[in-house]
């Protein structure tokens, strides 16, 4: 499937129709950015929505995903099917983003928790507890931005390639602050003397 070729296909509808990115934003309950991203091929419009469109621009469903006009039209069994399909891929979507939402929320608590430990010295009590209470403020502080991530790719709001651009991103301030971190206990350590 090509995502480029599609939405072009997707543009050049649009404008057959003679409507603006706001007026189709505002028909599909979408941002103007989302139809923005679905037309420059960024990411692909919910099975859900492509059904919409399919019947808005009066194309057959095969057309939109090929990125071409066909002379068929859709089927009413085939479309009876589809529409059951995006009805069940929203039920799982919905459900999988509340369960992550979920944890997060869980993560953030934890967070707070873990906070006020080290806020009032409570660390004190235990070396032990010092280094694991760290270690899961760390490990919490990973797992809630790739959870965050997950949750806005699900709803569209990220793409591949701001995915790519992030993940680049994170990984270059994880090594910063890995490198800071070595430095900081090799002067504690006085290896610089």
């Amino acid at each position: 499937m090509d995502q480029e070729k599609i939405g072009s296909f997707l543009k050049q509808l649009r404008k057959e129709q003679n409507i603006s990115q706001e007026q189709l934003a505002e028909k599909f309950f979408v941002s103007v950015r989302t139809v923005s991203r679905w037309e420059n091929g960024n990411t692909m419009p919910d099975i859900s929505i492509l059904i919409k469109l399919a019947d808005f621009y009066n194309v057959d469903m095969r057309e939109l995903l090929k990125g071409e006009r066909k002379s068929d039209n859709m089927n009413e069994d085939l479309k009876e099917t589809l529409e059951m399909v995006a009805d069940y891929t929203a039920a799982e979507k919905e459900k999988l983003t509340k369960e992550l939402k979920t944890m997060v929320t869980c993560m953030i608590f934890l967070f707070l928790i873990l906070g006020a430990i080290l806020s009032f010295h409570l660390y004190r009590i235990s070396p032990y507890f010092s280094t694991a209470a760290i270690f899961c403020t760390s490990l919490g502080t990973v797992y809630s931005i790739f959870s965050s991530i997950k949750i806005r790719q699900l709803t569209g709001k990220m793409g591949k390639k701001s995915f790519k651009k992030l993940v680049i991103a994170l990984t270059i301030l994880g090594g910063f602050i890995a490198v800071l971190s070595v430095l900081a206990i090799m002067f504690a350590m006085g290896v610089f003397g």
